[in-house]
């Protein structure tokens, strides 16, 4: 199972296992040996091969025996104020262009798609929300309209604030779309391909880009972190992260390893050939340790800082979790049934668990539907299983009412 730490394995929607689970199930199932492999494995699986629970087989030669390429910070608290444009400082501009004159190619990441995060009034400061979700609506230019990266939902671009009727409405944030933009301004001569989930809702238009772009009908490849993983070109020397802080700042107990993993699988594009490659990461936190240690792409210092800070925490792999989740159309409904369950949880779970909630979702509603959750953090509970599975059949009765639980275990994130 090649990329195990990688997130996409897990399935969100009912019934949430992880395909790595089900792959050693059926393992040992089958009496047959499963292989993880990763180059930044999660960190439940590495302290499981420090525990001796999996083999431990290392790899420490790249391949051809190629050596790592050269990664360099961009600080863009100091760039900022020098840079050509707001994504694309000089040193990373400087560095293309010496690429380009090699007839080289250049792979850039930046993991947000569309044109700009939200429109603003400068007046009296209104964004233009979702009607369906609790989230800004996304500015995309080359449809000309203001969409939800949840629900879907689209309309045109307001010319004046639907608020206060003020003309000063002015973009904020950026996406792929911009930054594509912006470059072929930089660079009015280069071949640039967008490879985003915009550019590849048709089937098949994700190999025909990377066919395109390996046939060299362009220079460089931006896109979102679909292209941080499995690209092997040759002529591909320069590697450019935008912003390494969009998932270092979420929420998130995983946010820094995930970090440290997207910026040392997109470094592992650059130089895989015989040309010696260079990564530029363009950071507002070069002294983070996921960014710092990315850089040095040393996976073992931060799985020892890592595995502090879960510790402190109680996060996995020091404790399992558990998250529930109400939804349904009327906010008061959902509510009283995720702290009708906590009471009953406190009933039948021990001492030594942590019950984090009950607590609206980070982003409460989405498509007209509002969520609570909460979150059992354990080491070991006799009774929880039991618990959950009568959980489980009753929620079942009260589907009827619009009223959906969704039980996960081993979460991804509790956003």
């Amino acid at each position: 199972m090649d990329e195990e730490h990688e997130t996409s394995y897990k399935q969100e929607d009912m019934p949430e296992y992880n395909a790595r689970d089900v792959a050693i199930k059926r393992g040992q199932w089958h009496n047959c040996p499963v292989v993880l492999g990763s180059a930044t494995p999660s960190l439940e699986s590495r302290a499981r091969a420090q525990k001796g629970v999996y083999e431990w087989l290392r790899l420490d030669q790249r391949i051809n025996g190629q050596p790592l390429p050269q990664v360099n910070l961009v600080d863009m608290r100091q760039e900022l104020k020098r840079a050509p444009v707001v994504d694309v400082s000089t040193p990373l501009l400087e560095a293309i262009k010496q690429r380009l004159k090699k007839k080289e190619q250049v792979v850039l990441m930046l993991n947000r798609r569309g044109y700009s995060s939200f429109i603003m009034c400068r007046e009296c400061g209104f964004v233009l929300k979702c009607p369906n979700c609790d989230i800004s609506l996304t500015l995309h230019m080359d449809s000309r309209s203001m969409k939800c990266h949840y629900c879907g939902h689209e309309e045109p671009i307001p010319q004046i604030c639907p608020s206060c009727h003020s003309k000063k409405i002015r973009y904020y944030g950026t996406g792929t779309e911009k930054v594509q933009q912006e470059l072929q301004q930089l660079l009015p001569d280069t071949k640039i391909l967008r490879m985003d989930v915009d550019t590849t809702r048709r089937k098949g238009a994700h190999a025909k880009l990377l066919q395109r772009f390996g046939n060299k009908e362009a220079e460089i490849l931006l896109g979102t972190q679909m292209i941080a993983k499995g690209l092997d070109f040759p002529d591909v020397t320069l590697v450019g992260v935008l912003n390494a802080d969009t998932s270092l700042s979420l929420p998130n107990f995983r946010s820094a390893e995930r970090t440290f993993q997207l910026l040392t699988q997109v470094s592992g594009r650059a130089g895989r050939a015989d040309k010696l490659g260079e990564v530029m990461i363009q950071t507002f936190n070069p002294q983070h340790y996921a960014i710092q240690l990315a850089k040095s792409q040393n996976y073992e210092k931060f799985f020892g800082i890592e595995m502090n800070m879960r510790h402190k925490g109680g996060y996995p792999p020091y404790f399992f979790t558990t998250q529930i989740v109400t939804s349904g159309p009327n906010e008061a409904d959902v509510a009283k049934k995720m702290f009708e369950i906590n009471g009953q949880l406190k009933q039948i779970l021990s001492k030594q668990a942590v019950i984090l909630g009950p607590t609206p979702k980070p982003i409460m509603r989405i498509n007209n539907q509002f969520y609570y959750q909460l979150v059992i953090k354990y080491k070991s509970e006799p009774y929880l299983d039991e618990f959950l599975e009568n959980l489980l059949l009753t929620s079942q009765k009260e589907a009827q009412r619009k009223l959906q639980l969704k039980i996960d275990r081993d979460p991804i994130d509790f956003i």
